[in-house]
């Protein structure tokens, strides 16, 4: 269950409106690395923890509430970029003047289909697809899939921190950055805490792996290459389960029999 409240997270402010920046804030809503991206992620993670694991659950669901307070930010940082022209713009093209920016330097289907405001798209128009969620039900892989997921937005929101001088902009940033920055360390925290589960799925008896390759760096080189000594060719893995070695090249297994399945498919070629 959730409930809504009128107050925004946090305040949103825009001094000189700009429709280019509202067009680049899109990505920040409904680009692969936007904020529907991590709400929608955290959120059906959440529905996979069973009920024995409520703190998790919990854990996973506050945070997705919180990442929907930050898509309304970002789409009432969105409209009032593009409600209000600049008094250049006004002059430049009279009466017509916010339409006139809008369609210079912004998204039309935010005049025609939106009507000035945010829409569940990317910065190229692109609508927000589910395909962008990773929730695999194994709380160890989701959990580095968040991890992956907020260093991408905190990406993001650095480089739209440098495409806008407007103080407003710059202050929604900066916090937005910082939320970045405590949810990186939340699912770094929360990784550690489960303990042993490298590598994902770490039920899986390694036994059954195919024990030459399971550590091995494998070279695709053509021509072989000398072991280049590097950290992940040798030593101790991550997991402490094995010692990384080097293999110069891939181990083979002749042609590919395809014939069966070309005379099912009627693929011949004459």
């Amino acid at each position: 269950m959730f409930y809504h409240d009128d107050e925004l997270q946090f305040e949103v402010t825009v001094e000189d409106p700009n429709p280019r920046f509202a067009k680049l804030l899109q990505q920040a809503i409904g680009g692969a690395e936007g904020e529907m991206r991590v709400a929608l992620q955290y959120m059906f993670q959440a529905f996979a923890v069973p009920q024995e694991k409520q703190e998790i659950r919990q854990f996973l669901m506050e945070t997705a509430v919180e990442e929907l307070g930050h898509i309304e930010m970002l789409a009432t940082a969105v409209s009032k970029n593009l409600q209000d022209a600049s008094d250049e713009a006004r002059r430049e093209a009279g009466e017509d003047a916010i339409i006139d920016e809008m369609m210079r330097n912004g998204q039309p289907r935010q005049a025609l289909s939106a009507g000035l405001h945010a829409m569940p798209v990317d910065a190229n128009g692109n609508p927000f697809t589910g395909n962008y969620v990773v929730a695999s039900g194994n709380l160890a892989a989701d959990l580095y899939a968040n991890v992956m997921a907020e260093s991408t937005g905190r990406l993001l929101a650095t480089r739209l921190y440098e495409f806008t001088d407007d103080p407003g902009m710059e202050e929604m940033l900066e916090y937005l950055i910082a939320r970045d920055t405590m949810h990186q360390n939340q699912w770094h925290a929360a990784l550690e805490a489960l303990g042993e589960h490298r590598p994902v799925p770490n039920s899986f008896p390694q036994e059954k792996e195919n024990q030459e390759y399971n550590y091995a760096f494998m070279s695709t080189y053509k021509d072989e290459r000398d072991d280049p000594d590097q950290p992940w060719t040798q030593g101790e893995a991550p997991d402490g389960k094995g010692e990384f070695s080097y293999t110069p090249r891939q181990p083979g297994g002749g042609q590919p029999d395809l014939d069966e399945m070309i005379d099912e498919m009627y693929n011949e070629v004459n």
